[in-house]
Order: C-alpha cells, then sequence, then structure tokens
C-alpha cells in the first residue's frame, strides 16, 4: 500500500486533484478577502456559491455555452452581493444575520429554480463540461508537470487572481482605498473617499468571484447540479481568510492545501483502505479546524470588519 502511495503516478494524480479541489476554495477566499479588506463580512458566501453553481449549470443547460453559463453564475453572485450591500451597508443591519439570511434565500432559490425547470428527475440531468487544457511543454515536466500544467482554464484564472489581487490590494491607490476604508473609515472619508460605495464594489467583485466558483462545481469538477455540491466550501473559504490573516496568497495557499486533504483522501478511498467513508470525508474538515484554532489568535482583523459606517452619526 505504502508503495502504491509513493507511485509516480499517485503523486501526479495527487497534485491534479489538489488543484481541482483547490480551485473554487481560492475563487471564494479571495472574493471573501476582498470583500473583509473593506470592513464587510459576507456570510451569504455559501448560498452565493451555490446559487452560482444552479445558475451556471441551467444556463449552460440552455445556451449551450460553458462561458455563457460561467458569466451568468458571476452576475448572479454580483446580483446577490448588491442585496448583501443593501442590507449590511446602506441599512446598516447586522452582517451576520444578512449573511446567513442571504445563504438561507439563495439556498432555497436555487432549488426552487432548478425544480421549477428540471422537476424531479430520477437520473440528473448533465452537462458537457470543460476539457482539461494542457500547457505546452509545462505539461511535459515530470511529476508535477501532468498535475499542475494540464488543467482547467478556471483553475488557471483563480491561480492568476492570487498575484492581481495581491497587487491591487497592495501596489495601487484603489487597495489602499480598500485597506484604509477596512481599517479606518472614519479617516477613508475625511480625504474623500466613499466608503459605502467602496465597500458595495468590493461586495460586488467578490460575488462574482463567489458565484464563478460554484459554477466550477457543476461546470469543470462535476457536469451536473445536486442540492450539497458546494459541501461547506463557503465556510471553508471563510475559514481560510482567517487562516491567510486576509491576504491573498496566505489565504490561496490554505486553500491549496485544504485541496490537497480533500484530494488525498479520495485517491486514499481509490486504493481501498480499510477506513470508514465518513472519516475519510471528515479528515480536510477536522484538519481545518485543528490548523485555524491554531492561527487564529495570530490573526490581525480589519478594524473595521462587522462596522457599519453611517457618515451622518460621525458629524460628517
Amino acid at each position: 500500500m505504502i508503495g502504491e502511495i509513493l507511485n509516480i503516478a499517485f503523486i501526479t494524480g495527487l497534485i491534479g486533484a489538489t488543484m481541482r479541489m483547490a480551485t473554487p476554495i481560492i475563487f471564494a477566499t479571495i472574493g471573501e478577502i476582498l470583500v473583509e479588506r473593506s470592513g464587510v463580512l459576507n456570510l451569504g458566501i455559501e448560498g452565493i456559491m451555490l446559487m452560482g453553481a444552479m445558475t451556471g449549470f441551467l444556463v449552460t443547460f440552455i445556451s449551450g455555452s460553458l462561458w455563457v453559463g460561467v458569466l451568468a453564475a458571476a452576475l448572479v453572485g454580483m446580483i446577490l452581493a448588491l442585496l448583501m450591500a443593501f442590507l449590511s451597508v446602506f441599512l446598516g443591519l447586522s452582517q451576520h444575520v444578512s449573511g446567513l439570511g442571504i445563504t438561507l434565500f439563495s439556498s432555497g432559490l436555487a432549488m426552487f429554480i432548478y425544480r421549477l425547470h428540471f422537476g424531479s428527475p430520477v437520473i440528473p440531468p448533465i452537462v458537457q463540461p470543460f476539457t482539461q487544457v494542457a500547457i505546452p511543454l509545462l505539461s511535459k515536466i515530470p511529476v508535477i508537470g501532468p498535475g499542475l500544467f494540464d488543467q482547467y482554464m478556471l483553475t488557471y484564472i483563480a491561480l492568476l487572481l492570487i498575484p492581481l489581487i495581491s497587487i491591487i490590494l497592495y501596489k495601487t491607490k484603489i487597495g489602499l482605498k480598500i485597506r484604509t476604508v477596512g481599517e479606518n473609515p472614519l479617516a477613508a472619508d475625511t480625504v474623500g473617499v466613499n466608503v459605502n460605495l467602496t465597500r458595495t464594489l468590493c461586495l460586488v467583485a467578490g460575488g462574482a468571484l463567489m458565484g464563478t466558483g460554484g459554477a466550477f462545481l457543476t461546470l469543470a469538477h462535476q457536469n451536473m447540479f445536486l442540492i450539497d455540491v458546494i459541501g461547506g466550501r463557503g465556510w471553508v473559504s471563510i475559514a481560510m481568510v482567517i487562516f491567510g490573516n486576509w491576504d491573498p496568497l496566505k489565504g490561496a495557499l490554505g486553500a491549496i492545501i485544504f485541496g490537497f486533504l480533500d484530494g488525498l483522501q479520495l485517491r486514499l478511498q481509490g486504493l481501498g483502505f480499510r477506513v470508514a467513508f465518513d472519516i475519510f470525508l471528515m479528515i480536510p474538515y477536522l484538519l481545518t479546524i485543528v490548523v485555524l484554532v491554531g492561527v487564529s489568535r495570530k490573526a490581525s482583523v480589519p478594524a473595521g470588519l462587522l462596522k457599519p459606517y453611517r457618515r451622518e452619526e460621525k458629524g460628517g
């Protein structure tokens, strides 16, 4: 059994599975980091991902275009994020309650729309999913090449987003505004930054990424929609934000670690390890909790997180 684990084919397959499992979490984690850096906690992430998964699948099923499905998933994520902005940013309602309400609303709406169109089929309808795209030369590198450089286009996009969002947050004036709004909205307002608009735009951008992450699960990782397709990945993404200390690179690294654990448990099942199926499924989530407990004490939370900002209450 150990020999099979150390086999090159097993390692190559595990690397590929790691990246596929990590992709939706990278999208959602980066989206949530962008949102929380502006001072808003979006607990609607699980519902937004589920709605994105259903919308992407349904639009692809109707239109026959996978990319139209992805765009539709991103759009519905933006719409739900606007709802979150209306409740938590402009009305100043509890971000916890608003986010959980959106998750419940989105989850119910996703199943309602799905059943409205498909009914309750015994065999779920399917679409032709994305195919993997090999990068010339790089995909030929022994061991790691086939795993890292023979992936879905959405995986490549997710990986490119990591340095892109890092540069935006830390190297541009826009990123400075976002971070200032998340740390000290009054100071940002004083120098002319529109706090509510900045938070709304971050929510919309983050919602698009969350919706896209959900669509990956139904248009690439799988080729059908199921009610449990997200499987708690939205909540895992929030944990990865804390694990990464609100940094895109570290948060994405946490997502890749989770993807590795998830891919490993699948591969070990395939080798026939005599362990209960449920134990395998628990492994990545249990280890995530353990790691999160270890790093959460040192986490530097944006000072303005969870705090609604009303200009008139600050004497503006």
